[in-house]
């Protein structure tokens, strides 16, 4: 199987993960109007995103991106969505939304960046697609039910800024596996 392949297969797993995750708050020290589980997994799509774009380009990491939306998308409507609440199904179209063009933003950002520093490109994508993913998200699938959304948007963002960083060990260890597909357009990965 092809890395292409493993990464879009592992892409549409982080999200229907961090989909069934993201309905459950962390009820430990205080914390559960401040944070969901789902922000402990969803930062690896950006990972696995910017894994896509350093060894294929941009062309590729938006395959990666449509064919774990549609993965993720048809898993979580299966998996963890209950078509009679409604909340259930405004956290699948959030998703849905948020993911695709937080995902999208982090493939143009990487792109943009490519040439700079080793952590530059992955770095600032992974922040400002998780600050798009994240307000979109859960302004979409919990503004005006009852739940305190801004807080676990907020509590979730800081837990996903912080796992972006703690991403750049895996990226910068998985560099010496990846050629750049600007150095040879025949690019693979090594492993």
């Amino acid at each position: 199987m092809s890395l292409y392949y493993k990464l879009s297969i592992l892409m549409g797993f982080v999200v229907v993960v961090s989909n069934y995750l993201v309905q459950f708050p962390i009820n430990h020290l205080g914390l559960n109007e401040i944070l969901t589980y789902g922000a402990f997994s969803y930062p690896i799509t950006f990972l696995i995103t910017d894994l896509a774009n350093r060894a294929y380009g941009k062309p590729v990491a938006r395959k990666v991106v449509y064919v774990g939306f549609i993965i993720g998308i048809i898993l979580t409507l299966v998996v963890s969505t209950n078509f009679s609440e409604i909340i259930s199904i405004r956290i699948a179209i959030g998703s849905g939304l948020a993911f695709f063009i937080a995902q999208n933003l982090d493939v143009q950002i990487f792109d943009l960046l490519r040439k700079k520093s080793w952590f530059i490109a992955p770095l600032t994508s992974s922040i400002l697609g998780s600050i798009t993913d994240t307000f979109l998200f859960f302004s979409i699938a919990f503004y005006a039910t009852g739940i305190p959304w801004v807080t676990l948007a907020l509590g979730d963002l800081a837990v996903k800024l912080l796992i972006s960083l703690a991403m750049l060990l895996p990226f910068r260890l998985l560099l010496s596996k990846i050629k750049d597909y600007t150095e040879n357009s025949s690019s693979t990965f090594r492993l």
